[in-house]
């Protein structure tokens, strides 16, 4: 199966789920190639005026914008290849991203915005239909731009086509990046959040909680639509639940667990409605505003486009939230061992000669925890860019604000590993079951690490085994 591509509108979370995650291909429809087309015949004829300056077209790139090319040296100016954007080094995205960012890159094209040759740009769609795109290292993107991520995602199609004026601008401009990388973190976002409401779930029906904290009333009384909306899927996780509760009201980890899950739906939906808007958006500098009866051979546009400001507040906040969860997950772990707290057996307890002496995995989760507190401090603009040089005075930062949520989550998913092995013990030593809806999740919780009974062994190799699951589960169908 293959996407369709008629105009920007038809490039969103859905798409990129399907050609990113799926590996679907992509076609441009005719109606787009005849756009660009247009586009390309109205910029050229804008070329022909003697007074014309577009930047890295009639100019020079960046610090040599100053500089003026004629005829002959905006040929060859066109066509060198882009091995100064070449520099990064070190791991590499993940395929799925450098595929989400390829789509991202039609949005500037199908509507004529580029004014890029239309040849070139199918050739940009059909690096996603089968063929291993090119390696895009994750070190050292403190650009004022994305022309280091593009130069190299792009930079062999430019060097095996023939370049004509504007296409090789075209390809490494804008801010494609920044627009996949927020949809990425969206739609793992997404997916994480099933999972984590499960486990919390779980470890809620351990401790015996009162039902009464996640009432389905609460939901209007807050007055707010996320939180509602996590109360009532508490309430589905655990209909059905045992009716011996606790006989009064839980720890504050529990009981504010509906308004923290609700602040992580919200931040999910903040990042899906950025990605949504981004990967829509035009962002190439110079733009081409098509031809129009005032501007009958179409204009250009020097802008800002390829700094993204929606991407980095919303991966700022998707970490934030990953953060706070471990502490939420360290704080309940540490009641559920508590027998003192949770009314649970003494083998769950913290002193005893029980040898089922589960209370050093907590631990493990305030070093995790701290890794991810660390990982989610706030991403401000880069001071300067390489001192400043030139005209290239501040830098970009969503490819930082992207690496440090996915390590918030990472750490997020190694937290909930523990939370899940002390729940599953728990429902174990006071024979019960899960609800329904958490059956299948307990059973994959021990199937990873079964329960102690009777002898104690090391725990590290089954939290490792869980964390490494559960990344797995969220990841699934998505090219490494």
């Amino acid at each position: 199966m293959s996407v369709t591509i008629d105009g920007r509108r038809d490039i969103g979370l859905a798409a990129v789920e399907r050609v990113a995650w799926h590996g679907e291909g992509v076609a441009l429809a005719q109606a787009a190639v005849e756009r660009m087309q247009a586009s390309r015949e109205g910029f050229l004829r804008l070329l022909e005026h003697p007074d014309v300056v577009i930047y890295g077209v009639t100019s020079g790139y960046g610090q040599m914008a100053h500089v003026r090319l004629d005829a002959d040296e905006r040929l060859r100016h066109a066509r060198r290849p882009p091995h100064a954007n070449q520099v990064t080094f070190g791991e590499a995205f993940p395929e799925r991203v450098t595929r989400a960012i390829v789509l991202a890159r039609l949005a500037n094209y199908v509507d004529g915005h580029a004014a890029i040759t239309p040849a070139l740009a199918v050739d940009v769609a059909a690096m996603l239909n089968g063929d291993v795109l090119p390696r895009v290292p994750l070190e050292g993107h403190g650009g004022a731009g994305e022309i280091l991520i593009l130069g190299e995602l792009f930079g062999p199609l430019a060097q095996r086509a023939e370049p004509r004026e504007k296409d090789v601008l075209a390809l490494i401009n804008g801010s494609p990046g920044a627009a996949a990388l927020v949809a990425d973190a969206a739609l793992v976002g997404r997916r994480r959040l099933a999972l984590i409401e499960e486990v919390f779930a779980l470890a809620y029906e351990a401790f015996q909680a009162p039902l009464e904290h996640i009432d389905p009333v609460l939901a209007e009384l807050w007055n707010d639509a996320d939180e509602a909306d996590a109360v009532n899927a508490l309430a589905r996780l655990l209909a059905g639940a045992d009716g011996t509760r606790r006989p009064y009201q839980a720890p504050v980890s529990f009981r504010i667990l509906p308004r923290l899950l609700g602040r992580l739906r919200r931040a999910v939906r903040q990042a899906e409605a950025a990605a949504e808007r981004s990967l829509q958006s035009v962002t190439d500098n110079p733009m081409y505003i098509p031809p129009s009866r005032e501007h009958p051979d179409g204009r250009v546009l020097s802008n800002g486009g390829f700094h993204n400001t929606l991407a980095s507040p919303a991966l700022d906040e998707l970490a934030a939230i990953y953060a706070d969860l471990c502490t939420l997950a360290d704080r309940q772990t540490a009641k559920l061992l508590n027998g003192a707290v949770s009314r649970l057996p003494d083998q769950l307890r913290a002193d005893g000669d029980d040898p089922r002496y589960m209370g050093c995995l907590p631990m493990v989760q305030v070093g995790l925890g701290e890794a991810a507190r660390r990982a989610a401090q706030r991403t401000f603009l880069p001071g300067s860019e390489s001192g400043g040089f030139g005209q290239n005075d501040v830098a970009t930062n969503a490819v930082t604000a992207w690496r440090a949520q996915a390590e918030a989550g990472r750490l997020l998913e190694g937290t909930l590993a523990p939370l899940a092995l002390v729940a599953s013990q728990a429902l174990h030593v006071t024979g019960r079951d899960a609800p329904s809806a958490l059956k299948e999740r307990l059973a994959g919780v021990r199937s990873a690490a079964p329960v102690l009974d009777p002898d104690m062994r090391p725990l590290g190799p089954d939290a490792g085994q869980l964390a490494e699951r559960f990344r797995t589960e969220i990841l699934d169908g998505s090219p490494s």
